[in-house]
């Protein structure tokens, strides 16, 4: 039965709005309504490659980021929901004097915010990665023995689990056509079930949140984008905890899958999902595999592990994410309408940072500002305007 109030709305059931509804009872806020329109987790966080690693390039990053590499490991034993977390550790390879500059500089920040790390040679991070991977390019590499990968979906369902124990109400199958609002402040929600009241929404709906924003005048700079990766057959010498790789130059990421390896980039040129409005009912499900927008990844990977150059690949995913402007995601209260916060946009790290940032913005809600956590994200940009 859907409540007549709420103190509190979250609009969306990923990873992101399961993280602001599980923290917002930790602080002692039982009033939580959380809302997805299709299942949970069935939006962006399901095919999400679960990569959870704790260095970004600011401070404040890092500290959400780092939050979430403690808080994972150990829902399982407080919700009993597996999340199939494991300490992989992950590993950085520089091919650039300008690349050796940028993790020398993450290593020293690392140091400030207590994140095991540090520089090792090549030939450390070859044996590092059970001698499969080639680094003859490699001029050293940065590796963080804590950093981890986990099982997206699961996660979030944890997440949502911990939050109804601690008091939140969620509800799958009920959509958000429309925020309610009076006098510059919000109100509700209407759903298709009827009006809801709350003093507070938050919109963590992934790529539907710039859509449901324009209906109420807020503008939220977020674009839906394809992300691809690849897991190959299986693969002689691979294992599940082999760490997570990252070649920053050639913009691709891999790791073990299993005895397979999973393979995925960011690519210079992204690919646009061209669909307005996104359908509602787009849950659980991908689009189409794209080989030749994807041969450019593919090839830097086979570089990078000489394993993959004849191997054979099962699976192409291919999901669309939400990407902003400035590769940042937003989070924050809007500058249009009082009471409605938003957290999305994450390009493809919303596994890594749902944690730490879920933490901060429910800290933001309850006390009007999160704890110790430096606000120049200038992430939550509202003068981008998109049409």
């Amino acid at each position: 039965m859907i409540p007549s109030s709420a103190r509190v709305i979250v609009v969306g059931g990923g990873i992101v709005g399961a993280s602001v509804a599980y923290h917002l009872t930790k602080l002692g806020w039982s009033e939580v309504l959380l809302l997805e329109q299709n299942a949970l987790a069935g939006g962006t966080t399901w095919h999400a490659a679960g990569l959870v690693g704790q260095l970004r390039t600011s401070n404040s990053m890092t500290k959400i980021n780092k939050y979430s590499v403690e808080l994972y490991p150990r829902l399982e034993a407080e919700t009993g929901v597996a999340t199939g977390w494991k300490t992989t550790g992950s590993l950085i390879v520089a091919t650039s004097s300008e690349r050796m500059i940028q993790l020398e500089r993450t290593m020293a920040m690392a140091e400030l915010f207590g994140v095991k790390a540090e520089m090792i040679s090549p030939d450390l991070a070859f044996t590092k990665w059970g001698s499969l991977m080639r680094v003859g390019d490699v001029l050293g590499a940065a590796w963080l023995p804590d950093d981890g990968k986990c099982l997206p979906k699961e996660t979030a369902l944890a997440l949502a689990k911990g939050a109804e124990m601690g008091g939140a109400k969620i509800l799958e199958h009920v959509q958000v056509l429309d925020v309610l609002r009076q006098n510059g402040r919000v109100t509700g929600v209407r759903t298709q079930n009827g009006d809801i009241e709350a003093e507070f929404v938050v919109l963590c709906g992934g790529m539907w949140t710039r859509e449901l924003g324009l209906k109420i005048g807020v503008s939220i700079p977020l674009f839906p984008v394809e992300h691809h990766y690849v897991v190959s057959e299986a693969i002689d010498g691979v294992f599940d905890e082999l760490p997570v790789g990252r070649d920053p130059n050639r913009c691709i990421y891999y790791r073990g899958e299993g005895n397979q390896i999973m393979l995925g980039a960011f690519q210079a040129y992204t690919k646009p999902w061209d669909v307005q409005p996104v359908p509602s009912d787009f849950s659980n499900a991908l689009l189409e595999p794209d080989w030749a927008k994807y041969a450019d990844p593919l090839e830097a990977g086979k570089w990078r592990i000489p394993s993959l150059e004849k191997a054979k690949f099962e699976k192409f995913v291919n999901g669309p994410e939400s990407f902003t402007p400035d590769n940042n995601f937003l989070m924050g209260e809007t500058p249009e309408l009082r009471g409605l916060f938003v957290m999305a946009g994450f390009n493809s790290v919303g596994i890594a940072s749902a944690g730490g940032a879920g933490k901060y913005l429910a800290e933001w809600i309850v006390d009007g500002e999160p704890s110790n956590l430096c606000c120049t994200l200038q992430s939550f940009c509202w003068h981008g305007r998109w049409y």
